[in-house]
Parts: structure tokens; C-alpha cells; sequence
């Protein structure tokens, strides 16, 4: 016989008697939660009774426990808050790893409840038994197996605490069946202590004085900004630095927004993809402020030969990044709130006390440079010569009809680095899509998420036909709960960026990569949005690209998907080849830029 729920929530400090199950919500609704996303089964089915009757907390039906994990990472990604999922045991976990993973390579905060066999029948290959703690443990920032149902509220309070401070990251709650199922007492906030766990976040002095030095003496500084400044909510504080300094600044892929591209002293993106500007910025600088950043190889290229005459400044508010990949000739563990403010007084002090070199804080001939080189390779495209509709254009009118207070997700390839190239992005968390892990699927659960958390926004799954097939089944989840997304499917019935590195480094020879979502449609996108309960739109042409995303943009009764029929063979370009230095860039195909012989 089920047990009532109690009829209130428990008053600081009271004790209630309650189920395990019971316990869990109450611990949910106290932490603040409002919405999880999740499927229920037999070991997590305990949970789903009680939180019937919360009052507090909405319950999100996904179609796949993947599309509920990417969904908890949108929410997150937003919002700064903390997303939730919840899934039963064996293989509803295991249909998180990826979403966990994802988040765990782009510190995205997110707790993963997951559902247990009872604690008797644990390690006997029990029916839909998997050790989840263990398969996740290399991809969360901390998980728990919790048999004892007491210790349910104080696990709930240290995963959402580990989730959100320091770096953020995933955390897995593994709950056995007969824990959720057991009577037990709930009282809140209740105590806990985490030895060894007491993240850096306020700067050592003495290595801000040193930063501020070396900016000081530098002839050619750049700030490369990563997602960290994101997740670090400190992007006012950047863009106060930058306006103080008047030193360039590239944002990587995951900080697109954090300084806006409008700015002038914003080089746009570094990387494989980056724009010219930025990775030669990068390539030629003599000092490398790096915030929340962590020298990946998808920015250094060929590490070796990666800006070769910087001095290194690094904050990070993770020890572990600094030093793992360019040594840091100072580093500064920190939140980046706190390093950015106070270097940002420390400069402020410096300044006013002056310098005994002239050249101090001079850097109008190298923002000349930087600036020439962005005007002289300014991202563009090349239109097809058989009229084929061009992606970039697509997109780039996604941007302009939408502006800048939308939210634009991508799944992974080549569309999602022309979003990242021609949307104009003028805020922070404008911008979400997996950088680290690049997992294909992302995009329309993400979207989900991103939609829940802030419903007035308009919010754009910008999908590849191969991605959008991956899990396109959520749209029935956001018909259904009122989520009216809008996606764009650049459909060049390719898998496109890997066609492209075989058109590119395997003599054209398309092994695989062939969808025949256009010569054959399969599937009919149009169909298939509309048996979904969408709108469902056919793009062909460029005249009719404002007409489609306009329609778009009024229908908000529920979720529009706009198949956009694009050039096959469109790339993505600057595209810096694979393992090699990004002195090799190419902004077009068999065309480098010739750069003035001054060194």
C-alpha cells in the first residue's frame, strides 16, 4: 500500500516519517529543483509515485534516457542551474553515459538520479543490473551507490553542492530499489562535510601581480577565453577587462557570446575552424592570457608548434588544467569571476602608479594587425555553381531574423561550425552545443532543455540530417508537454564533415557517408515532423529561406522543423588540417593566407 505523502513540506530542523521514495522528492523540492527530465522502470518506480504529488517539481516524459541526460545538459546550460534527470537501472543507466559524459568534458552542472536492483541482489547479474557507479565513475565529478535510505536527503544536498561549485561537472546518484522502498525519517537542510573537497576560488595575490606584470610588458597579448568564463557566469567582468586593456580577445568554441562579436577587439573563434585572425592572433602573440580555457587540441593544432614565442598566463579554476597541456609560466587557480576582478583592480593600481618603461600598456600597433587581419579574411562562403542553397546562408539568416536574445543549439559537424561561425552571438549561454565529447544527437534534447528553462526565448536546434536522425524522437516530448522548439535541418543527405575530410585527405572516396535524405528522403523530414505533431516546412531555394524561418518564428503553438535542402559539398572553412601547425591554415581550398615577412 502506498504511503501518503506528507501533506507539508517539513519546517527547518522537523523530522517526518516518510518512504525512502518520499524522501528523495522532498530532498529535490528543497534544493530548488523544478523540473526533471526522465523515463520511469522498475527500479527507479518507487520515486515516480511521490513525485506524482509534488506540487513543486515537473516531471518531463522523454522518449530515450539519452535525450533526457542532453536535456538536463540544456537546462543547465541556460541557466547556470543545476539540470536533473532520472532513469531506472541496467540499461535506462546506460543510456546516460554518453549525456554524462558530454557534460562531464563541458562542465555542464547536472545530477543523474538513477534506479538500483535491491542492495541484496547487487553483484549477482540481477535482471537490468549494471554497475553504473563503476561504468561512470571516469566521467563524473563524483558519484554515490546509496543503500541506506537515511542518508538520502544528505547525498541529494553534497551531489547538488559537487555539481555546482568549482568546477562544475555531473553527478550520479545510484539508489537501490529497496532504499527508495524503506521507511525512514526526512528532516532538512541536513549536515554534511566533504574532506578534500574545498575548491580554490579566490586568486593568489602574488601570481595576479605577476599576470599583471607580464600584460604590462607585452608587445602582442591576447586573451583566449574559454567556456570556463561561461560556467563561471563572468562575462561582464570579461568584457570590463577587455575595454580595460584594449588587449584582443579570441572565445572558443564554447564561449561564443562571452565577449560580444560586435566588439571590436573580438577576433571571433580559434581552432580547426577558427577564423583567421584568431588562430594566427593566437599563432603569433608573445603573451597568452587564457581564462577558463584548456589548450585542447582543437584550438593548439600540432601542440609543439602552437604560438611558439608566448609567455603564458593561466587561470583555472581546476588545478588539473593547468600545465596539462603548455606549461603556464604563471598560474592562477581560481573562479574566473574572481581572477578577471582582480585583475582588473591590479591593472587599475598599476597603471596609476605608473611604469618606468614607456611602451607599457602600448598595444595600437599590434590591435593594427590583428585588426588588418580581420579585415582582409573575414569569414565568408563561395554559392554553388549549380544554385545549390549555401548552409552559411541558411544559418546566417537563422541570426539576423532571430537576433541575439535567442538560443542557438547545435548537434555536431559541419553545421554546427557554421553556426558557431555566422550566427552573431552578443551574449553568454546564446551559444550551446557538445565541444568536448562532439556527440551527435545533442541538439534537439538540448533544445528541449534550453526551452523549459527559459520558455519566453525562442530557442533553435540547428541539426545535420545524421544528428537530427539520432534523436528526433523528442519532438513527440515537446509536442506533447507544450516545448514549441524550432529546428533547422541542414540537409545535405550527407554525414558532412566527414565526407569532407574524405573529400579533402581520401581521394573523394565516400565510404559510408551517404544518407539519401535528399535523392531518396528517407526519411521525409516533412512527414515525419508532422507525425510528431509539428510543423513540418521543405527549403529548397534562397528566396524562400526568410519566408520559412519567419513562419517559424510566429508558430509557437507548437514545435516547427524546416528541412533545408543544402549543397552537398559546401565545407567549412578556415579549416586547419588535423595534427599539423596552425601556421597551416587554409581560409579556402588550396588557398592560405600570405602574411607579411616580418619575422
Amino acid at each position: 500500500m502506498a504511503r501518503t505523502r506528507p501533506s507539508t513540506q517539513a519546517a527547518p530542523g522537523q523530522v517526518v516519517e516518510v518512504t525512502g521514495a518520499q524522501s528523495l522528492v522532498l530532498a529535490l523540492e528543497a534544493v530548488g529543483v523544478d523540473t526533471v527530465f526522465g523515463i520511469p522502470g522498475g527500479a527507479i518506480l518507487p520515486a515516480y509515485d511521490p513525485m506524482l504529488d509534488s506540487t513543486k517539481v515537473r516531471h518531463i516524459l522523454v522518449r530515450h534516457e539519452q535525450g533526457a541526460g542532453h536535456a538536463a545538459e540544456g537546462y543547465a546550460s541556460a541557466t547556470g542551474k543545476v539540470g536533473v534527470c532520472m532513469v531506472t537501472s541496467g540499461p535506462g543507466a546506460t543510456n546516460l553515459v554518453t549525456p554524462i559524459a558530454d557534460a562531464h568534458m563541458d562542465s555542464v552542472p547536472i545530477v543523474a538520479i538513477t534506479g538500483q536492483v535491491p542492495s541484496a541482489a547487487i553483484g549477482s547479474d540481477a535482471f537490468q543490473e549494471a554497475d553504473i557507479r563503476g561504468i561512470t565513475m571516469p566521467v563524473t565529478k563524483h558519484n554515490y551507490l546509496v543503500t541506506d535510505p537515511a542518508k538520502i536527503p544528505q547525498i541529494i544536498a553534497e551531489a547538488f553542492h559537487i555539481a555546482r561549485t568549482g568546477r562544475p561537472g555531473p553527478v550520479l546518484v545510484d539508489i537501490s530499489k529497496d532504499a527508495l522502498q524503506a521507511t525512514t525519517t526526512f528532516s532538512w537542510p541536513p549536515k554534511f562535510d566533504l574532506p578534500g573537497y574545498h575548491p580554490v576560488t579566490h586568486p593568489h595575490g602574488k601570481q595576479i601581480r605577476e599576470a599583471a606584470r607580464l600584460m604590462a610588458a607585452a608587445e602582442r597579448p591576447i586573451f583566449y577565453v574559454g567556456g570556463g568564463v561561461v560556467r563561471g557566469h563572468a562575462s561582464e567582468q570579461l568584457r570590463r577587462l577587455v575595454d580595460l586593456t584594449q588587449i584582443p580577445v579570441v572565445t572558443t568554441l564554447m564561449a561564443r557570446g562571452t565577449v560580444p562579436d560586435s566588439h571590436p577587439l573580438n577576433l571571433g573563434m580559434p581552432g580547426m575552424h577558427g577564423t583567421v585572425a584568431a588562430v594566427t592572433g593566437l599563432q603569433k602573440s608573445d603573451l597568452i592570457i587564457a581564462l577558463g580555457a584548456r589548450f585542447d587540441d582543437r584550438v593548439t593544432g600540432q601542440l609543439s608548434s602552437f604560438a611558439p614565442h608566448a609567455k603564458v598566463i593561466h587561470a583555472d579554476i581546476d588545478p588539473a588544467e593547468i600545465g596539462k597541456n603548455r606549461v603556464a609560466d604563471v598560474p592562477i587557480v581560481g573562479d574566473a569571476g574572481e581572477v578577471i576582478t582582480d585583475l582588473i583592480h591590479q591593472v587599475e593600481a598599476d597603471r596609476r602608479a605608473g611604469s618606468d618603461d614607456p611602451g607599457a600598456w602600448d598595444y595600437a600597433a599590434w590591435r593594427q594587425r590583428v585588426t588588418g587581419w580581420k579585415q582582409t579574411f573575414p569569414l565568408g562562403w563561395t554559392e554553388s555553381e549549380d544554385g545549390a542553397l549555401s548552409p552559411q546562408y541558411v544559418i546566417q539568416r537563422i541570426g539576423a531574423l532571430t537576433g541575439p536574445e535567442g538560443t542557438y543549439v547545435a548537434g555536431v559537424g559541419q553545421h554546427q561550425m557554421w553556426a558557431a561561425q555566422f550566427v552573431r552571438y552578443e551574449r553568454p549561454n546564446a551559444w550551446l552545443n557538445s565541444g568536448g565529447l562532439g556527440t551527435m544527437g545533442y541538439a534537439v534534447p538540448a533544445a528541449m532543455g534550453a526551452k523549459v528553462a527559459e520558455p519566453d526565448r525562442t530557442v533553435w536546434a540547428i541539426d545535420g540530417d545524421g544528428c537530427f536522425q539520432m534523436t528526433n524522437q523528442e519532438l513527440a516530448t515537446c509536442a506533447i508537454n507544450d516545448i514549441p522548439i524550432k529546428v533547422a535541418i541542414i540537409n545535405n543527405s550527407s554525414l558532412g564533415m566527414v565526407r569532407q575530410w574524405q573529400t579533402l585527405f581520401y581521394g573523394e572516396r565516400y565510404s559510408n557517408t551517404d544518407l539519401q535524405t535528399t535523392s531518396e528522403r528517407i526519411p521525409d523530414f516533412v512527414k515525419l515532423a508532422e507525425a510528431y505533431g509539428c510543423l513540418g516546412l521543405r527549403v529548397e531555394k534562397a528566396e524562400d529561406v526568410d519566408a520559412a524561418i519567419t513562419q517559424a518564428l510566429e508558430t509557437n503553438d507548437r514545435p516547427v522543423v524546416i528541412d533545408f535542402i543544402v549543397h552537398r559539398d559546401a565545407m567549412v572553412w578556415p579549416m586547419v588540417p588535423a595534427g599539423v601547425s596552425n601556421d597551416m591554415i587554409r581560409n579556402a581550398r588550396d588557398e592560405a593566407p600570405v602574411w607579411e615577412r616580418e619575422e
